[in-house]
Order: C-alpha cells, then structure tokens, then sequence
C-alpha cells in the first residue's frame, strides 16, 4: 500500500500528467476545429496558406520585419504560428484590394484585424516608437 511522501508524490505526477494532457488536449481541439472545412470547401487555415501563398511575393524585408516587431509579445514557442495567421490576413487584405505590394498600412490593418483586442496596447506602443500616426487606424481598434 502506498504511504506517506510517495502517495503524495504520486497524487502530485498524476495531478501535473492530467493537466498536461488537458493543456495539449485543447490545442490539438482548436487546431482540429480550423481544419474542419466550411460551406466553401475550404478550412480557416486552407484559406490562410492560400492567401499566404498568393502575396508571397508582394512582400518586401521591410514589412517582414515590421510584422516580426509586432509579434514580438507573442510567446516564442506561438510566434511562428501568429505571424502566419497575421500574414494570411494581410494577403487576405491585399488580394481584395488589388494591392500591387505589401506596405506599412496593409500590415498594420491586417494586423489590427487578426489579433485580439488584448494586443492593442502593444500595437499603440509599438508604433508611437516608430513614429507611426495610428489615428488612421482608430476605427479598426473598435
């Protein structure tokens, strides 16, 4: 029978174990639920590879790295997947616009557009230290 520290040390792995597999369990759900196709045909994350894939080469380094700038606040082990999300919205904005390049408006609205109101703080910051006027970008904050 256990007894003592090792059935408390137990309890604890079992405790830190189901967690772990709650934690996983849930973003393996949500990336589950973005595959599953819409009415179209078509996944949240198909349309985001096509539309990355169709402004691959409207991007300039400048806007590569103004968009690696803001996801800055994500955490790394997330960022890679944000900034894909944030791009397929950019792409998304440019191919409805007729955009003939990715510039500094289109990255700033897409981003506006793909991240939570949570990330706004960032965002303001970020680009009062670049010098950047966002009371063009005022609506898209509501």
């Amino acid at each position: 029978m256990l007894e003592g520290w090792f059935l408390w040390f137990i309890i604890f792995w079992v405790v830190i174990l189901l967690g772990s597999f709650a934690i996983g369990g849930f973003f393996m759900f949500r990336k589950f639920l973005k595959k599953l196709p819409k009415e179209d045909g078509k996944s949240d994350m198909d349309w985001e590879e096509y539309y990355v894939n169709e402004t691959i080469h409207l991007w300039h380094q400048e806007e590569k790295e103004l968009l690696s700038d803001l996801v800055l606040p994500v955490p790394e082990l997330f960022r890679d997947v944000a900034k894909h999300k944030i791009a397929g919205k950019i792409g998304e904005l440019a191919l409805k616009e007729n955009a003939s390049k990715i510039d500094q408006d289109l990255v700033i609205r897409g981003y506006i557009m793909a991240t939570p109101k949570r990330d706004y703080k960032f965002l303001r910051k970020k680009l009062e230290e670049k010098q950047i006027n966002v009371d063009s970008y005022e609506s898209l904050f509501q």
